[in-house]
């Protein structure tokens, strides 16, 4: 027993002789961390550089089992240890907190000191282009003046998801998350806010990084003087003692005006960005982006002529709708999609509609409704531009149309009017009996499937818009055939200048071009870099005839996670099975695979192909025209294969597709 009890002392000694040795680290163990206990000295240090006082440590001294959470004067951190860059001599405030098992746990205050101004720290760009350099000063504005104008933004507010940035607005990159935005205009929004004098905000280097702040809108703010830091690194601002400019309806809505995003910085524009709680505005979480102009662009900026945006229309869109051999063309409402908005150039506002169960409950519409029209069609004669209204309680009328080279219908004789759904949503033209195409859709063959017209509201920049479909015309095409002929007897390599896009889930958008990447490894470092080129170079998938089907050969270079080359001219064969009504292609096997370059987390399968409008099942990829790219143009377009990104059915923010670009090999 005596030597029992002597081992224990021993091992108490030992385990005490070990704690004593860590002095850097503090532990609670499992005592309740109160804010008495995060003191600096115990709970954190303060240092300064040895060689630079301007530069400033933060360093937790908890332990592991605790998330250190900083307040400081260029943000707030959850790092262990922080680093601080401090320009201007003055005394500044930290606050030191830890999450626990019980909640987030905030320490007292405490101070540094600064003694000198360090220039050093203000050299970077973006101080220059906020208050104009050391010693100066640059104020801004709200670009949204007392008459409504806004002369740079469409608008003063932009609404940005939470994980947006410098990254995704000025770079350009995209980044996994809560990243979307809304860009509204002004003048087809004016809800966002009264148009005002909303004031003036003026950063100053004389001396000291302060900034003031006239609020004009807000009485009980008023003028407010405070300091500001700039972390360039991140691309954030902190402002202490006052809010950026903003209006008064969202006043209430964030928690911190001070902790904000730089989005983008230029000598004469700003945006800035701060977060909308969720608890205080009774919406999601998003950044409200505000939108600034420097006072010398305001002063200088000369109003010009406003050109409208307009839709953009396929070449030889005329010949489409007007068919070439039956010149009579049957048109009826869709029973999927009947309607939504449109912006002026033609872009569909409300993207998720894309079936029947979609819609918004306060439209009314579901597959029920689509019987209140069943009875409609809308038959024009190119060949004498006749037409004949049949309404859905089955009344015909004949009469006449007009088409001009802007894709504007002008029908005589006859007025389509009539209710879709919930009594309040109509289909009819403008009081000029006038609708115009605002976009024109076709399947994979080229042929025209489908297209909207548009009623231009007379105040809105907007359109509502109409989805109509052809039920007759032209020689009936078998869809097989044509992708026979465009496809097989063919090698099709990735296109490495314009290798990917991301189109919405209704194929508009799209943001790369034919130059976009090539030998350009820098600007879209995150996907495309040598060796996702060496990789797209060697990769090929070749279709060939196997009795009545199809089958593709896919061949590429592989390489593992390292960039070492594993197999070179690795190939696998496999049938494809197509389906003409989606469209899309279904092969046996995944395709281009990226791994050990940039590019290793591209798609090689349609993992969230369930969540698409139509489900697509293991290896089924969407068949996508994008850039008029159809079967008919494929020999000098080449064609867009499409996985599912992003789908709000499946719990993200938006719904998105990424298009891999495949060209005829030489």
């Amino acid at each position: 027993m005596n030597k029992i009890f002597k081992l224990f002392t021993l091992l108490a000694t030992v385990a005490i002789m070990f704690t004593s040795c860590s002095p850097d680290e503090f532990s609670l163990g499992d005592k309740d961390v109160k804010t008495e206990d995060l003191v600096e000295g115990i709970a954190y240090k303060i240092e300064h550089d040895a060689t630079n006082p301007n530069i400033i440590y933060l360093t937790s001294l908890m332990g592991s089992e605790y998330t250190p959470l900083w307040n400081h004067p260029q943000g707030r951190s959850q790092e262990k240890k922080v680093t601080l860059k401090i320009p201007f001599a003055g005394t500044y405030d930290v606050q030191f907190g830890v999450e626990t098992r019980g909640g987030v746990v905030y320490g007292q205050k405490t101070t540094f000191k600064v003694d000198n101004m360090y220039a050093g720290f203000i050299s970077n760009e973006l101080w220059t282009l906020i208050s104009g350099g050391a010693g100066k000063e640059k104020t801004w504005y709200l670009d949204l003046d007392a008459n409504g104008v806004s002369r740079f933004f469409k608008g003063p507010l932009y609404f940005y998801g939470t994980d947006d940035s410098w990254t995704t607005v000025t770079d350009g990159q995209k980044v996994e998350g809560d990243s979307w935005n809304w860009s509204p205009d002004y003048k087809g929004n004016t809800w966002l806010m009264n148009a005002a004098d909303f004031g003036s905000m003026t950063f100053s280097l004389k001396g000291s990084a302060s900034i003031t702040v006239n609020h004009k809108t807000i009485a009980n703010r008023g003028t407010e003087t405070g300091n500001y830091m700039l972390n360039t690194d991140n691309h954030t601002l902190t402002v202490q003692d006052a809010a950026i400019l903003h209006d008064s309806n969202r006043d209430g809505v964030v928690i911190n005006w001070g902790d904000i995003k730089i989005m983008s910085l230029t000598e004469n524009t700003m945006q800035l960005a701060v977060l909308r709680d969720p608890a205080l505005s009774g919406e999601g979480a998003c950044l409200l982006v505000y939108n600034f102009i420097s006072k010398d662009y305001f002063d200088s900026w000369v109003p010009g002529e406003v050109v409208e945006p307009e839709p953009t229309l396929p070449s030889g869109w005329q010949t489409d709708i007007s068919q070439t051999v039956n010149k009579s063309v049957k048109w009826v409402l869709s029973s999927d999609t009947p309607f939504n908005w449109a912006n002026l150039d033609g872009s569909l506002m409300n993207t998720g509609w894309t079936s029947a169960d979609k819609y918004d409950s306060w439209t009314g519409f579901n597959a029920a409704a689509a019987s209140n029209y069943a009875d409609f069609s809308l038959t024009l004669n190119s060949d004498d531009k006749t037409a004949t209204y049949v309404a859905p309680d089955g009344t015909l009328t004949s009469g006449t149309y007009t088409l001009d080279e802007k894709g504007t219908y002008t029908f005589n004789g006859f007025k389509p009017s009539f209710v879709i759904c919930n009594g309040s949503i109509t289909l009819s033209t403008t009081d000029a009996n006038q609708w115009r195409i605002t976009k024109i859709e076709k399947d994979a063959a080229g042929n025209v499937s489908g297209m909207w017209v548009g009623k231009r509201d007379a105040v809105k920049p907007e359109y509502m818009v109409y989805h109509l479909i052809p039920q007759a015309g032209g020689a009936e095409v078998d869809p097989l055939k044509a992708w026979k002929k465009a496809l097989v007897g063919k090698t099709f390599k990735p296109d490495t200048n314009q290798f990917v896009d991301w189109i919405n889930f209704d194929l508009s958008g799209g943001w790369t071009s034919a130059s976009t990447f090539g030998t350009d490894f820098t600007s879209n470092g995150w996907i495309w870099n040598e060796k996702t080129s060496i990789i797209a170079k060697s990769a090929s998938i070749k279709f060939e005839l196997a009795g009545s089907d199809i089958k593709a050969i896919l061949t590429q270079d592989v390489y593992d996670a390292d960039g070492n080359l594993t197999t070179a001219g690795y190939s696998v064969t496999g049938k494809v099975t197509i389906n003409p009504d989606v469209p899309s292609m279904t092969f046996e096997f995944p395709l281009v695979n990226y791994t050990g370059s940039a590019g290793a987390w591209l798609n090689t399968s349609n993992a969230k192909g369930a969540y698409y409008t139509t489900p697509l099942g293991a290896n089924e990829w969407l068949f996508i025209s994008h850039g008029g790219s159809s079967l008919s143009t494929i020999d000098t377009g080449g064609f867009w294969l499409g996985a599912i990104s992003n789908a709000t059915a499946a719990g993200d923010t938006k719904n998105e597709i990424l298009g891999f670009h495949y060209v005829l090999a030489n």
